[in-house]
């Protein structure tokens, strides 16, 4: 029987698990340890804050409450927190839309020259202090709405959105909603921009190559494939309109009520602006229903974020990436 001779290399099967790490990636991983643990601290104290600072607001008489005047917490709060939510969902609803034809036009449709000129021009615009935003959203944006808002009213007055007595500055919680929008399209739009990048070319070449057109390939292709990094870009700006404090302060006239009405003068107001206005005139208990307001803003940020998480996690497994 012929015998045969193998003059490969022994395959080597020990481990580097004794071997030594070089000092690089012991001082990086020591860093990212760190700092993950530096979150995880940062978070836990801010929670005992709150909650420690917020029992009072729980615990005294509300009749006593410089704050309060009487009422219930759940009572004061919660026109607070539907104002809060209202004004962000009505801002993603608007900036939705623009944020992701922008960033479709800008990875698909534009030439390389001016994709490159918009993603500069989109991403200077999240540099803008909210504070500017403010100030032209209540000293120009407000008087140049005025008299679309008349027109919405005067044409489409038979919706409940649309009806009632319009406001004659302007500041009404949809102007606050349009101001929101235009801060929270940065970041929508950079998002988005960049998972649309990151869709394989081998899909995109292959729905083409089965004839079809653009739109179509952006259809089958793209749009499957980025819809978690949809999702998280949406709840991202949805939790950036949560918290915006000085732009609404600055553009709307707030009333502190429960309403639905876009145009009118009465506009209820959301959390971060209450606080802001309310807190320099604030003392005693009525500090700790500020507070407590804050850890409502807190625990409804984080409800936030959890639920993007959940999404982005069962769309997973039905994208393009897998």
């Amino acid at each position: 029987m012929a015998t045969t001779t193998d003059n490969r290399p022994p395959v080597k099967t020990e481990t580097k698990r004794g071997a030594r790490l070089r000092p690089g990636d012991l001082a990086f991983s020591g860093t990212a340890l760190a700092a993950g643990i530096t979150i995880l601290v940062l978070l836990a104290a801010v929670s005992v804050f709150l909650i420690a600072e917020s029992v009072p607001a729980f615990t005294s008489d509300p009749a006593e409450n410089p704050i309060l005047n009487g009422s219930s917490f759940l009572e004061y709060v919660w026109p607070l927190v539907f104002g809060t939510i209202w004004s962000a969902i009505l801002a993603l609803v608007v900036a939705a839309p623009f944020a992701i034809g922008i960033a479709l036009f800008i990875s698909h449709y534009a030439p390389r020259r001016i994709s490159a000129v918009l993603g500069y021009i989109i991403d200077l615009l999240a540099a803008v202090p909210s504070v500017v935003f403010g100030l032209w959203g209540g000293l120009v944006f407000a008087g140049m709405a005025q008299p679309f808002y008349v027109w919405l009213n005067e044409y489409l007055g038979w919706i409940p959105l649309f009806g009632g007595q319009v406001s004659a500055t302007g500041r009404t919680i949809l102007t606050a909603a349009l101001v929101l929008a235009i801060m929270v399209l940065p970041i929508m739009t950079a998002i988005c921009r960049e998972v649309f990048l990151q869709t394989p070319v081998l899909h995109e070449e292959a729905a083409l190559a089965l004839g079809a057109t653009r739109w179509e390939m952006i259809k089958m292709a793209v749009l499957p494939f980025a819809r978690g990094g949809m999702v998280s870009a949406a709840m991202l700006a949805l939790g950036r309109a949560l918290g915006e404090t000085m732009a609404v302060t600055m553009v709307l006239s707030v009333s502190g009520v429960v309403t639905f009405e876009l145009l009118t003068a009465t506009n209820p107001t959301t959390i971060p602006a209450n606080i802001a206005l309310s807190f320099p005139e604030a003392y005693g208990d009525g500090i700790s229903v500020l507070i407590a307001t804050g850890l409502v803003l807190f625990v409804l940020t984080f409800g936030v974020n959890a639920l993007a998480r959940w999404i982005v996690a069962r769309r997973a497994e039905f994208s393009g990436a897998n």
